[in-house]
């Protein structure tokens, strides 16, 4: 089983507690707002939503699933395989 997810950047408030929590899955960029990064390193910016899915290490599973119970905008989303 494995563990994708992705940010609706409409919902995102840019509050930063997903990076906070998760800085190996999430990151903000310039726009304020939020994203995933996959555990090559690459952040998922274009075209972002659900077109920017983004597998999840084992080891970021926890801090995945608790930036999602704790953001603001719920707009992350998690997907299992």
């Amino acid at each position: 089983m494995g563990m994708k997810v992705w940010i609706d950047q409409d919902l995102c408030t840019g509050d930063g507690l997903c990076e906070e929590i998760a800085p190996k899955v999430f990151t903000l960029l310039d726009d304020g707002l939020a994203y995933v990064v996959d555990p090559s390193g690459k952040v998922h910016s274009d075209p972002g939503g659900p077109e920017g899915l983004a597998d999840v290490p084992e080891s970021e599973w926890e801090g995945t699933i608790e930036s999602a119970e704790e953001c603001p905008g719920e707009c992350i989303f998690i997907e299992m395989e």
